[in-house]
């Protein structure tokens, strides 16, 4: 048992190694190829970072990361080591990633200097596909993205493209004024974009949406206190009994989004191998975590007038 965890650990890190590496490399492609060139500042410290390098010259990746230091510090008090961790290295690969490849893309001739909307879409899709792949993995790409994590945890019917969207509309209001309304007006719609490909990744086109989970196994109680702890989603316990060995026992029920199902495979998995399990589409899920059940109700209402 000792053994598996522990390569299943080695597998783990390897793969948010990769998908953080595939994620930046998107997300450096957005910055390099289409906002820096363009004055675009796509809210966050990005556009912090965006508007002090057009005004003076200042590293957008080592201006970001220098702006990360106290968040990285709150992410340690407030969440503990693994979101820490998964929340320095996607940022310092992100960053190192942004200065490496920039003389690359301007030595190639690979920035587009044309139509302000394809280039704010495009942004927006290329860079809203990378933050989706490392909030997948529990990560963060550093500045806003884990305030919006931390905020998300704590108000879950709230998606984290949302919390984003909310926090980029100070920094536009801001370069309204560093460049022109135009501008923003342009980095706006990356923003929106960019929102709208990171919900649309991790919680389907909708977000009451999801899967429910019936778990059988010997293990039941270490098995909900893990989904508790380490998912931080709800378990109910259901009353059974086996036709055949007439024995009673119970079945956990969990109500997850379908971007968790791979963590909560793993989780019993890593638990108990002998575990059975049923998955089952659920159209709509209402309550905390999911979708409010004011908004049900308000969207039943629209159907029926």
């Amino acid at each position: 048992m000792f053994l598996n965890r522990k390569t299943s650990k080695i597998n783990e890190i390897l793969i948010d190694t990769v998908f953080f590496v595939f994620a930046n490399i998107l997300f450096a492609a957005s910055v390099n190829i289409f906002t820096a060139p363009n004055d675009l500042a796509p809210g966050g410290l990005l556009g912090i970072a965006t508007m002090l390098y057009s005004t003076f010259g200042f590293p957008i990746g080592f201006t970001t990361l220098l702006m990360n230091v106290p968040l990285f510090i709150w992410a340690y008090k407030k969440a503990g080591y693994t979101f820490f961790a998964k929340s320095v290295v996607p940022t310092l690969l992100g960053n190192l990633l942004l200065e490496i490849t920039k003389p690359i893309i301007v030595n190639c001739a690979l920035e587009y200097k044309g139509d302000p909307l394809i280039i704010s879409i495009s942004a927006g899709l290329i860079s809203g596909a990378g933050f989706a792949l490392i909030f997948m993995r529990g990560g963060t790409s550093g500045g806003v993205d884990i305030i919006a994590s931390l905020l998300s945890a704590s108000n879950s019917h709230i998606s984290v493209g949302k919390f984003l969207l909310l926090i980029d509309a100070i920094i536009l209001i801001i370069s309204v004024f560093v460049y022109n309304i135009e501008k923003a007006f342009y980095a706006a719609v990356c923003v929106f974009v960019t929102t709208k490909v990171i919900d649309a990744i991790m919680y389907g086109v909708d977000v009451g949406n999801g899967k429910i989970m019936f778990i059988i196994s010997k293990q039941n109680k270490e098995i909900a206190q893990s989904i508790i702890k380490d998912l931080a989603r709800g378990v109910t316990e259901l009353k059974s009994r086996g036709s055949y060995t007439g024995q009673e026992g119970e079945i956990l029920l969990c109500a997850i989004r379908r971007y968790e199902i791979y963590k909560l495979y793993k989780l019993v998995h890593d638990i108990d191998q002998n575990a059975f399990m049923i998955v089952t589409e659920a159209r709509e899920i209402t309550g905390e975590g999911f979708k409010l059940l004011s908004s049900s109700i308000d969207n039943s209402n629209k159907k029926e007038d």
